[in-house]
């Protein structure tokens, strides 16, 4: 009987598109958290953010050693499990969960706002509460169907958004700035009040939505190692470096005024929930220009934030399932759609929690509520990753965080200690100010933390102990073979062979074939998910290739890769092995990849050696040299 060679994750995704995703998400939140903080910082607004970004620095640094070590989806529950244990892993979790429903709902709430530049009615209620809720069910119906993210859409669209940014300061730096004017508005004790201004400094982490996205996309990275600390340091570069520079053009364009006795900035009244919008319309540039680059960031940062929602969705379908493959929720958690192969429990129950929050259309409570699900997510990140530094200190780290010194027999990662110790202060102060906050997180968390006991308690599970779904073992495979000629990829449900028949009579006898079954994984799961219905289809279809191939005589060795990219992964795979012919069966094939679907458009593209397409029972029609 054949046996399938299990070779595990494809790793495809590089620095740029690790950049794109993380600046996308957390970039986006410009788009609303500048007016969110205005309303309360005033004229000390660029301080609260420089503020927030030397945590959003520090809590980065923490990620980055975190996800080098561990690069598995779940960040800092992912940190608290290998440190302490699955309750301090589901805590930490379950915060997280908190911080995703509001990511969709406060960045889905804001695209009606910024479509509101063609139609005003989407600016204020109840407008922009039905948009938001369109937003979050389209979103959520798509990827119950299985909505793929388009890594070169990413990469324009964060490039894109990121040269905006950039030209809006600088267009504000030469049109409009005046140090004067940042200094003058400045009366702190009055306005900012410090109440006000430890209020600002409360929600300020709001800015820095995202995070997150560098520690999940780890398990995609081709180079972990390295790739992850240099996204984090690109990132940190650009991020820190525009929030700066739009919180003082920004002031700058809308200065703190009086008004009976009370101060105020327009991005913090008429332009809080569009507070780009409003820097663009106190720019000197003429009617028609200033109309046109009005619309051009309407319609941007409504992408943008579209995108931000559509990637909070798929991060929490991913934590979920990690949380779930972990018996750490209820394995419905875990189920996918029977048809579309996605979570569609998960997405539907948390889309429908982010539009329950998003009803109200109050965006402080929005905010208010990240953050306190985000400073605890944070200071549990940053003390499990200096429990790990005594805890396994001969582990592999690939990035460490920064300012270390010897205490206590072992090194001790300040930049972590102080991170924690900020983020902390940050969480409460939230509980402290915050009265939504401090019903509605304490609740959220309390109920989790009650359910997860009573759920372990039901599966004779204890809470402390890590459990996994019980998956099917890969059976043993065959020994490697020296030399490979050709590769075949096998889609779907090529039970009979056809594939590995046709590449015998192109290869001839004798020769060796690799023959790798390729399942796409969605975007909406981890990589490291259990999918086992694909992987038993796998080794029904790879045995009958087997057979079939020493029916001819061939060498086969047999693989499965899971990826996200099929193209890209089978790429990898030719050069690895040196192939001399990748042959598609697209006759074959499911209808994604029927006639020259985008595999066979990619390996066209890249040709890391000669390409062979068989489209009508006949091979070599298509043929690509190297």
């Amino acid at each position: 009987m054949a046996r399938v060679v299990e070779r595990g994750l494809r790793r495809t995704v590089g620095v740029p598109g690790l950049f794109s995703t993380a600046y996308g998400n957390v970039g986006s939140s410009i788009y609303y958290a500048l007016g969110l903080v205005a309303a309360h910082a005033l004229g000390l607004t660029p301080l609260v953010f420089i503020f927030a970004g030397g945590l959003f620095a520090l809590t980065a640094k923490t990620y980055a050693e975190g996800a080098s070590m561990f690069p598995e989806a779940g960040g800092s529950s992912s940190f608290a499990r290998h440190a302490f244990n699955e309750v301090a892993s589901f805590f930490a979790g379950w915060a997280l969960t908190l911080d995703y429903i509001i990511t969709i709902a406060i960045s889905a709430f804001f695209v009606p706002h910024y479509l509101g530049a063609f139609f005003p009615a989407l600016r204020h209620n109840p407008g922009d509460i039905v948009g938001g809720l369109v937003v979050i069910a389209l979103l959520a119906g798509l990827n119950v169907r299985g909505l793929r993210e388009s890594a070169t859409l990413n990469i324009f669209l964060a490039v894109t958004d990121l040269i905006t940014q950039v030209l809006l300061v600088v267009l504000g730096a030469v049109l409009i700035f005046d140090p004067s004017v940042l200094v003058n508005q400045i009366h702190l004790g009055t306005a900012p009040t410090y109440r006000e201004l430890i209020f600002a400094l409360s929600i300020s982490m709001v800015a820095y939505t995202g995070i997150e996205t560098v520690s999940n996309m780890a398990e995609e990275a081709r180079d972990p190692d390295q790739d992850v600390p240099r996204t984090v340091n690109y990132v940190l570069i650009a991020v820190l470096g525009i929030f700066a520079g739009i919180s003082i053009i920004s002031l700058v364009a809308l200065p703190v005024t009086q008004h009976g006795g009370e101060y105020s900035t327009l991005l913090g009244t008429k332009y809080v929930n569009d507070p780009v919008l409003g820097i663009v319309s106190a720019l000197p540039l003429g009617t028609g220009l200033q109309t046109a680059l009005r619309d051009y960031v309407g319609v941007l940062a409504a992408t943008i934030l579209v995108i931000a929602t559509n990637a909070g969705l798929i991060g929490i379908s991913r934590l979920s399932w990690s949380l779930a493959e972990h018996r750490q929720l209820p394995a419905i958690f875990a189920r996918v759609h029977r048809r579309y192969r996605t979570p569609w429990f998960t997405i539907v129950v948390f889309s429908v929690l982010a539009g329950l929050l998003l009803i109200p259309g109050q965006t402080d409570f929005l905010g208010n509520l990240y953050s306190f699900g985000a400073m605890l997510s944070f200071t549990t990140a940053h003390v499990a990753v200096v429990a790990l530094r005594y805890r396994e200190p001969d582990r592999h780290r690939p990035y460490r965080v920064p300012w270390n010194v010897r205490f206590r027999g072992g090194e001790l990662p300040l930049a972590a200690v102080l991170g924690a110790i900020g983020t902390f202060a940050a969480w409460a102060s939230v509980v402290a100010l915050h009265v939504e906050a401090r019903t509605v997180g304490v609740a959220w968390m309390a109920f989790g933390m009650v359910a997860y006991f009573l759920y372990r308690r039901h599966i004779g599970v204890d809470p402390r102990v890590e459990a996994r779904i019980a998956r099917p073992a890969a059976p043993d495979g065959f020994h490697e073979l020296a030399y490979r000629s050709a590769l075949v990829p096998i889609f779907g449900t090529d039970v009979n062979g056809d594939a590995m028949r046709s590449a015998a009579r192109l290869a001839g006898d004798n020769a060796t074939v690799d023959a790798l079954y390729v399942i796409e994984v969605p975007p909406q799961l981890s990589l490291e998910s259990g999918m086992d219905e694909e992987e038993r289809q796998a080794r029904e279809v790879l045995d009958s290739a087997r057979i079939r191939a020493r029916e001819r005589k061939l060498k086969v060795r047999t693989s499965v890769i899971r990826t996200r990219n099929a193209g890209a992964a089978l790429v990898d795979e030719a050069r690895r092995r040196d192939s001399d012919v990748v042959f598609l069966d697209t006759v074959h094939a499911p209808p994604s990849e029927a006639v020259l679907g985008p595999t066979g458009r990619y390996l066209l593209r890249e040709r890391p050696c000669r390409i062979v397409i068989e489209t009508d029972n006949r091979p070599g029609n298509g043929t690509a040299p190297k």
